[in-house]
């Protein structure tokens, strides 16, 4: 680069992507995801030449995390580097894109980078390796299944036959792949090879506003430096402090990176010493290889190292982040820290006055939260992990919500050695992260211990100690908390019968059964019902504005906007900004809400049949509850949009919305203009799901406003925290049902509420009440009633998500069908399949099912899956085995595409020029859906010219109209039709021609019109004909069509820790007659790994002043790859036309999500299984999503009677009740949060957590 005044703060994916200024690169292929180093968007490939091993080695990294000052020595290749159309593709680029593993788009480069780096290290990969090297990338849009697909064809070619056999694998040839040849790679540059080989480079410094960058290249200058200015912060990776930087300054920065003495690995008679700089890569590739040569005994602890590293970030931060930079952050939840403390590692402390000094890593280590032993002047200079002995076994567990990158809940390491030759403990160290504000040591309970023998008797012992020593105050930090002191007895016992299987493989122990006697758990206690509903009035709705006026009315409601010349100004200034509040009750959940009748109008109702004849009809009836939590939308592109000023009050923006038209609406509004001088303009979206529909309002506006005063260009991206925290995402749920059956399994009558969280305005939760079309699922009730509430809180307005609500519908009629089978002891399966609608019944709201295809998508997937061979294979499984549950589940989906009426239209405009080539433009965007795509297949069938003739260059409102949001899956639909139209008008202008020259060409054809002064150009237009419903009188025609689809899950749950297994997934998706397979089973897995997500994973946490607190990857957990079921079948269901939609074809962005109910009910039906080895069945609540914590404690069992339920304070119960967990989250870590924000001002709520 050349650069010599560099900004210490500044990472290279400002640098260069164009976003630091003049001076940037200007390289927009790294994109910027998080700025955390959670999604891999920003992944590059650093390449460094190492003069010692003489060796050249490429990683992935983080470019959002990586400080370009430490790039000094490094050739940094971006996707641009390795090709590009407009030259040539390389073979990584190729097949992502042949095998369809790019919607989107906005995640492809990382992952393209992920997978140069592992073939320039290693060309011919194993399975493992690939999958290994995708651990820090997520996607939002694919289902990661053609991403694997297509580049584990890299790896040898017999191991990829088992894929071929797969149906989707003919969705692409590997004949049509180019070849890749590692001899054609780009070189590392010469002149980095030369200056590494020469005299190494003296120290750095650079100098920036607020900071100072020093990277000394001697042990002897980093211990003056680190004397003279013991407050700097030492940093390798910057993974930690990286993340810190935007809410602190560090004025001063040592980088010891280049420290020789620093790096190195020293193997020595009693254990590996390695130096604090060594990264993590490089630590497990050093214990890898000790593992290898080493006896088997002596590498306990590198074992149990390597499992935890297994599951320690994703690649591209392991790459990076230094072992010694792991202990010295001292975090409570560290991987690392419980193995180092139970191994019995050493450090060696070094400082410029003293010298070194050697300390015993144990509990005496940490003093305090983020706190150690080092003196402040002193560095961590190496990590000294020893040998295990003969007779000493160790293990390491974590435990996550997510099982690749992500932080711990609970992690231990545990190390026990016997008397040689005995069973009898000699000594025992049990350390645990996640109990305390730092790591400790269960010492009471080892001390117990010790002269024991490993039996029955000692773990009933170990058991009762450790449910007294590790305990957590009610209100302590991360919540969870009968869930995490549950873990630590569930963690040793799984230490328990690891260490007792290798003891029988050395000496003789009297054989101890591993699924011990459980006595029966007492019976569950109802649930209490919701308390009654004082009749209080609500408060008149603030009308929704952008900027607040007068009243702020959540946390997240944008008060003004700062205009810099740089985004770091910008946000710099933002931040000096101080706001004096008048703090007001809020009003954050479902519950409080209800209890204030803070509701939105109108409250809607659906009623048809007779309810109370049916509840008569009835032979049985129960009642039932079910929370569905909300889910934050995670497109990898977040809100941005530019505003460019033009001549006579004209504005141009460049928006990534889902609706040009309301964002043309709104910044004419704002700038006072009509609408013909705004033009918006859309090349493509990085994601939306809905959530850059309506919500562009928080942007675009301000935007223009502001480029509209100063007069000059003015852009703004939302950082992933403030675009989470701002703009809301899918509505929490609440159900309550009454369901009224027969001995047969008949569901004769039902009646329920629900209560969705639409936050502190309307927004578009009228559209989401359609879960009341959705309270019956695909299930035909005679007697039915559903009430929808719109709930009226302080939380930043929810909005669209894909489905619109319908998913929490079907979820909540899922949960009562569950419920009828577990009642009357019927399989679920049998229950949903008697009550599946058939040809020709109503529905609740008087619309004739025509076309009916859930039978025959239910017998298919039954079919495909072999779901008696799969459920005889489970019950088989479950009888064997006592801590782990397998479980089956097929659900069915009805779905319609909704959106409202008016929107129901489309408009296009088709060009001809007179090459022959044409120019397609009509109202959707492109968000990776494969709109574009299939519009240009449109339009080449009606034209009958080949595709390549045909271009879409993008979005916009000068080109058509009035066009309506793209959304609710219709876009296809009416789109299409539009363009089908529009291009039928043009092929009826050219007959004449083709008549006179039948043998002719296209191009022949559109130059003789030209010639006799034919118009070439065409609008076109539709709507969807005879639509209409009114709610006072349940009539009308509401809905098109419908699509079906059905899904069969298994899985597999440790119901000792809740973590849990996709095993298999069988999906067959009616979508009528495809307008293109690929991209619609695309949309397929995509949408199902999404919903996978809402059910089983992604949780929204908040403050009880509303506070969102998951605001970026490092706490909001997307399905990763490793969440992929481990099989995974799509097949769209053959010989269905739909004559209600283009071409027989039929919607298919939203329909396929709600099938990932299915893994959430084979959860559940696991958890059956479980609780019946403890006496317990019938009904049981599981909210959604069914977290680990959530399975664990519904696996009642002998370790969870051994932990009560916390005894809570008032406030923290209400918290706790409010978002449905079993244990409340800390009111202290939420005041100090909110401390940060707004001082704690009077009448704050305090409570006991406060005294920590």
């Amino acid at each position: 680069l050349g650069e010599k005044k560099v900004h210490p703060l500044l990472t290279p994916e400002f640098y260069i992507s164009g976003q630091k200024g003049k001076k940037s690169l200007g390289l927009t292929g790294t994109k910027l995801g998080c700025a955390e180093g959670g999604c891999g968007a920003c992944t590059v490939m650093l390449s460094r030449y190492h003069p010692g091993t003489k060796q050249l080695l490429h990683h992935a990294v983080n470019a959002c995390l990586a400080p370009l000052c430490s790039l000094h020595m490094a050739a940094v290749t971006t996707v641009e580097g390795i090709g590009s159309v407009a030259r040539k593709v390389h073979p990584i680029q190729e097949r992502i894109a042949k095998c369809h593993g790019s919607q989107c788009g906005f995640c492809t480069p990382g992952m393209v980078m992920s997978m140069y780096a592992l073939l320039r290290n290693n060309p011919t990969p194993k399975m493992a390796d690939v999958e290994e090297a995708f651990q820090g990338n997520l996607c939002r849009c694919t289902g990661y299944r053609p991403i694997l697909q297509g580049y584990k064809t890299f790896s040898a070619i017999s191991t990829f036959k088992a894929l071929c056999e797969q149906e989707a694998t003919s969705l692409f040839n590997m004949e049509d792949f180019a070849p890749y040849d590692p001899t054609q790679e780009v070189i590392f540059p010469p002149e980095l090879m030369t200056l590494s080989k020469g005299q190494r480079s003296g120290s750095l410094c650079f100098h920036g506003e607020r900071a100072t960058w020093l990277q000394p290249t001697s042990l002897k200058e980093f211990l003056l430096l680190k004397w003279k200015h013991p407050e700097a912060r030492v940093v390798v990776g910057n993974t930690e402090v990286g993340l810190s930087l935007k809410n602190m300054v560090h004025p001063l920065i040592l980088a010891p990176a280049f420290i020789p003495e620093l790096s190195a690995v020293t193997h020595s008679e009693d254990g590996v010493v390695f130096s604090a700089a060594c990264t993590l890569s490089h630590v497990a590739a050093e214990l890898r290889k000790a593992v290898r040569t080493l006896p088997p005994h002596q590498t306990e602890v590198f074992l149990a190292i390597l499992e935890q590293l297994r599951w320690f970030a994703g690649l591209q931060i392991r790459n990076v982040a230094a072992v010694g930079g792991n202990i010295m952050t001292a975090s409570p939840i560290s991987d690392l820290n419980p193995v180092f403390m139970a191994a019995g590692c050493k450090l060696t402390l070094m400082d410029k006055g003293n010298g070194s000094r050697e300390v015993q890593m144990d509990d005496s280590f940490f003093t305090g939260y983020r706190k150690t032993a080092v003196r402040p002047q002193e560095v961590l200079f190496s990590i000294h992990i020893p040998y295990s002995k003969k007779s000493q076994f160790v293990s390491a567990f974590k435990q996550s919500p997510r099982r690749e990158d992500d932080i711990s809940i609970v992690t231990t390491a545990m190390s026990v050695t016997f008397t040689p030759g005995t069973d009898v403990v000699e000594d025992l160290k049990l350390s645990y992260g996640g109990m305390a504000p730092i790591t400790v040591l269960a010492k009471k309970t080892a001390n117990k211990l010790l002269g024991r023998r490993w039996g029955e008797e000692l773990l009933q012992e170990a058991c009762s100690s450790l449910a007294e020593e590790m305990t957590l105050d009610p209100s302590a930090p991360g919540g969870m908390v009968t869930y995490r002191r549950t873990l630590t007895l569930s963690l040793f016992y799984k230490f328990y019968l690891t260490v007792l299987q290798k003891l029988r493989l050395q000496v003789c122990v009297p054989p101890v059964p591993l699924n011990p006697t459980v006595p029966p758990d007492p019976p569950v206690p109802p649930v209490p019902p919701d308390p009654p509903v004082p009749p209080v009035p609500p408060n008149p709705p603030v009308p929704p504005t952008v900027f607040a006026d007068g009243q702020v009315t959540c946390v997240g409601h944008i008060i003004g906007a700062v205009v810099a010349d740089t985004q770091i100004h910008a946000q710099r200034a933002a931040k000096a900004v101080k706001i004096q509040y008048e703090e007001l009750q809020p009003v954050i959940t479902i519950q409080e809400a209800i209890a204030a009748r803070s509701f939105y109008e109108p409250i809607r109702t659906i009623q048809n049949g007779d309810l109370e004849a049916g509840f008569k009809q009835a032979e049985h009836i129960l009642e039932g509850k079910i929370h569905i939590g909300g889910q934050e939308h995670f497109y990898l592109e977040t809100h941005v949009t530019l505003a460019v000023p033009r001549e006579d009050d004209e504005m141009e923006l460049f928006v990534s919305t889902q609706a040009p038209s309301d964002s043309q609406a709104f910044v004419a509004k704002a700038l006072g203009v009509s609408a013909n001088k705004v033009l918006i303009r859309v090349k493509r979206l990085g994601g939306g799901f809905g959530g850059k529909e309506s919500r562009t309002i928080v942007l675009s506006p301000v935007v223009a406003l502001a480029a509209n005063k100063l007069k000059r260009p003015v852009r703004c991206m939302l950082d992933r925290d403030e675009d989470m925290l701002i703009t809301g995402g899918r509505h929490p749920f609440y159900g309550k049902y009454k369901v009224g059956f027969l001995n047969s399994g008949k569901v004769v009558a039902l009646d329920v509420s629900f209560y969705s969280n639409a936050g502190n305005s309307l927004d578009l939760s009228q559209a989401v009440s359609r879960a009341l079309f959705h309270m019956e699922n695909s299930y035909r009730v005679p007697n039915i009633r559903g009430q929808g509430f719109m709930c009226r809180t302080n939380l930043p307005t929810n909005t669209a998500f894909r489905g619109f609500g319908g998913p929490q519908g079907m979820m909540v009629a899922e949960s009562w069908i569950t419920d009828v089978a577990h009642s009357l002891g019927r399989s679920a399966e049998e229950v949903r399949r008697f009550n599946l609608y058939l040809e020709g019944e109503s529905t609740p709201y008087n619309q004739i099912l025509h076309g009916l295809t859930l039978d025959r998508c239910w017998d298919e997937c039954l079919s495909r899956s072999g779901y008696e061979q799969r459920r005889a294979a489970a019950q088989l499984y479950n009888r064997q085995n006592r801590w782990t549950k397998r479980g089956l589940a097929v659900v069915p989906t009805k779905f319609e595409n909704l959106i409202v009426s008016i929107c129901l239209q489309a408009g296009a405009l088709v060009h001809v020029y007179r090459d022959g080539s044409v120019l397609l433009n009509h109202g959707g965007t492109e968000m990776g859906q494969g709109l574009h795509t299939k519009m240009v297949q449109v339009a080449s069938r009606v034209l009958g010219v080949p595709c390549s003739k045909i271009h879409i260059s993008e979005t916009s409102t000068n080109t058509v109209i009035n066009t309506s949001p793209t959304a609710a899956s219709v876009s296809s639909d009416l789109n299409g039709a539009a363009v089908q139209n529009a291009c039928e008008i043009l092929q009826k202008r050219l007959e004449p021609f083709k008549a006179q020259n039948p043998k002719g060409s296209w191009e022949d054809w559109v130059k003789a019109a030209y010639f006799d002064r034919v118009s070439l150009s065409a609008n076109g237009f539709y709507r969807t004909p005879d639509l209409g419903y009114d709610f006072e009188t349940n009539s009308g025609r509401l809905f098109h069509y419908y699509s079906y689809g059905v899904a069969c899950s298994e899985v597999e749950i440790d119901c000792l820790t809740g973590a849990h297994k996709n095993l298999s997934t069988t999906i067959v998706m009616d979508v009528g007659r495809s307008l293109n397979p690929a991209i619609d089973i695309g949309q397929v897995e995509g949408g199902f790994m999404q919903g996978l997500g809402l059910f089983t994973l992604e949780e929204l946490q908040y403050s009880p002043q509303g506070v969102l607190l998951t605001r970026g990857p490092g706490s909001y957990k997307i399905p990763a790859f490793g969440d992929i079921p481990t099989e995974l079948s799509v097949s769209l269901l053959r010989d269905a036309p739909n004559d209600k939609a283009i071409f027989a074809s039929k919607a298919v962005g939203e329909p396929p999500l709600f099938l990932a109910a299915s893994i959430f009910y084979a959860i559940k039906d696991a958890i059956s299984a479980a609780r019946e080895e403890s006496g317990l069945t019938g009904p049981f609540r599981l909210d959604s999503p069914a977290s680990t914590e959530r399975i664990r404690n519904a696996c009642s069992d002998r370790f969870t009677k051994l932990v009560p339920e916390p005894q809570i304070c008032s406030i923290c119960w209400s918290w706790s009740s409010m978002l449905f967990y079993s244990e409340s989250f800390c009111c202290f870590w939420f005041s100090v949060l909110l401390q940060r924000q707004e001082p704690s001002g009077p009448g704050r709520s305090r409570c006991r957590g406060d005294r920590d």
